[in-house]
């Protein structure tokens, strides 16, 4: 790959979804690229890029390149500080500020293969606070691929490294061959769908929300994206309802219209208008 294909390649990814390829990435780009071009049969990046402006196919491929150059390693109950703060801090504050509606909608942006979103409605179940409410929690990724895993919602031990045996009793169905299933229970509360977080008209369609998680997907951003991300989560929080990021993410430097909340046992960020002085 020469240095004006990684130019190009680089430019042509980022204003598509945001994803900014480093300099010191073009091996890694280069490494991941290639079996695109081995499976449409082009010689050269210089064709690849060609193909991604103008053939036909070209909006499919160019999810296939962003799959080949993003990770999506995740698993249930990460970073269970912050859970345990979203547990015994915000869900309270939720389930007073809804309760007349009863009705509650929470946003697993960057999902991946969906073990956040499913950790999410395990949570809201496991607390008791919202039985019989109209509870959705919407996932969604950029990748088709990870979402059919997702609606799957099948998997291995990797992603249950971090899951108590009392809660695999409890939210998931033996498979076999050291796999489980999502109960049913769980899956009803949650929904997957495909979303480029740049694509500000497709974000316009998602429904207003209570609380956002977004952890661990900016750090894939460059500060211009990073803006215009946080921008379409102010947009579909509902007045009060909160940002959480993952632990190596902050809002330093964007700023963007959120204050910040210090929970006894993390960090999370509000939306104003506020509540009443005095509460979360």
């Amino acid at each position: 790959m020469s240095a004006e294909e990684f130019r190009l390649l680089r430019d042509h990814v980022y204003s598509h979804c945001g994803i900014l390829v480093r300099e010191d990435m073009k091996f890694v780009m280069e490494r991941r690229l290639w079996p695109r071009l081995e499976a449409l049969g082009l010689r050269d990046f210089a064709g690849y890029h060609r193909y991604l402006r103008y053939d036909a196919q070209r909006r499919v491929e160019l999810e296939a390149a962003v799959e080949a150059l993003t990770t999506h390693e995740t698993y249930f109950f990460r970073e269970p500080g912050q859970l345990q703060a979203f547990t015994d801090e915000l869900l309270p504050a939720l389930q007073q500020r809804n309760g007349a509606l009863k009705r509650l909608r929470i946003w697993s942006a960057g999902c991946s293969t969906g073990e956040e979103a499913f950790t999410i409605a395990m949570l809201l179940q496991q607390s008791r606070r919202f039985e019989g409410w109209d509870v959705l929690v919407y996932g969604t990724d950029i990748s088709r691929r990870v979402l059919t895993t997702a609606r799957r919602g099948e998997y291995g031990p990797s992603s249950l490294r971090a899951t108590s045996p009392e809660h695999v009793a409890r939210f998931f169905l033996p498979l076999g061959a050291n796999k489980v299933r999502v109960k049913d229970d769980v899956r009803s509360w949650v929904t997957f769908e495909q979303l480029n977080l740049l694509d500000e008209e497709a974000c316009r369609q998602m429904p207003k929300v209570d609380a956002v998680f977004c952890r661990n997907v900016m750090i894939y951003f460059d500060l211009p994206a990073r803006r215009r991300v946080l921008q379409v989560f102010h947009d579909r929080l509902v007045p009060g309802g909160y940002l959480l990021l993952g632990h190596s993410e902050n809002l330093l430097n964007l700023g963007a219209d959120f204050e910040l909340v210090h929970l006894q046992g993390d960090l999370a960020y509000r939306k104003p208008p506020l509540l009443p002085r005095g509460t979360l």
